[in-house]
């Protein structure tokens, strides 16, 4: 679910170049055929099918070629209108435990964002650890605690195992402007133009490498089951010193707009339980992956 899209994409290549048979379920209303140009060039077991996940097409679909994980990344819109998505993204979730109660011992792995799960957190309590209390922000923060939820109710009731992992922010190559600063400002350096900032840029995120986001999404196939797994670096950079590194001393200064609403004030995720639980680890720091946009 979703495996046109930024993330699911890159996830798509590292499941064929590992001899898998990868069934890819994307309506497009925000992935791309093109993000898919590397996968379907690699002469593997790949098919497309352009299928909305809450219709009876995507269970016919799962009968029809049964699997034996149901990745869904619905859950990380790359845009910032959550009201409009919230009830697709909880029914796509429970399309994919439908297809695990529907074929005991598949297994559901669900990606939610870390900071609109777990809201503002005081600085003194991160990195954050899973134990740490969810504060849920705005409706994205409801739909990842709603869809834990439910994660855990079809365990309890018809033993789906599933694996849910917060993620901070991931960036790399395929990512739109719109749908993460990094993208945002790479667009920016890119272009010559200042970039606009919300807040005073001082804000701090955790900034995960899409690469080492896949790594955890492949782990979590086989490991962490029935656990909500924090899958960050333990780094957070601010706002305006992610700039500056990826503008260099001749940069444009930015622009600054109000603070948005549903943005917290910093994040951090700490990977204890990733480590323990899925023998995961971030192993790309921030310039590194920065530099790979250059490339791009």
């Amino acid at each position: 679910m979703g495996g046109a899209g930024f993330i699911g994409s890159h996830l798509t290549e590292r499941l064929l170049a590992e001899g898998h048979s990868v069934e890819v379920v994307d309506d497009l209303s925000s992935g791309s055929l093109a993000n898919l140009a590397e996968a379907r060039s690699m002469n593997a077991d790949l098919k497309f099918h352009t299928l909305d996940v809450c219709t009876d097409g995507f269970m016919a679909l799962a009968a029809l070629r049964p699997p034996d994980v149901v990745y869904n990344l619905t859950l990380l819109p790359p845009s910032r209108h959550a009201e409009s998505v919230a009830g697709a993204s909880l029914r796509s979730v429970a399309a994919a435990l439908e297809v695990g109660r529907a074929r005991p011992g598949t297994k559901v792995v669900v990606a939610v964002s870390a900071a609109a799960l777990y809201g503002e957190v005081p600085a003194r309590e991160q990195p954050l650890k899973e134990s740490q209390p969810w504060k849920p922000l705005g409706v994205a923060g409801v739909v990842a605690r709603s869809a834990i939820d439910l994660l855990a109710a079809y365990r309890e009731r018809h033993a789906v195992e599933f694996t849910a992992l917060a993620m901070p922010s991931v960036y790399g190559p395929r990512q739109r402007p719109d749908a993460g600063v990094v993208a945002a400002f790479a667009d920016a350096a890119r272009r010559g133009v200042a970039p606009v900032v919300h807040g005073d840029g001082r804000q701090t995120r955790d900034f995960l490498f899409v690469d080492d986001a896949v790594d955890a999404l492949m782990r979590a196939a086989r490991k962490g089951s029935g656990l909500v797994v924090n899958t960050g670096t333990g780094v957070s950079t601010s706002i305006i010193d992610l700039w500056r590194m990826m503008s260099g001393s001749d940069g444009a200064d930015p622009e600054f707009a109000p603070r948005r609403t549903d943005s917290v004030q910093r994040l951090a995720l700490a990977p204890t339980r990733a480590r323990i639980q899925l023998a995961w680890a971030p192993w790309t720091d921030l310039a590194t992956g920065l530099r790979s946009l250059e490339r791009a």
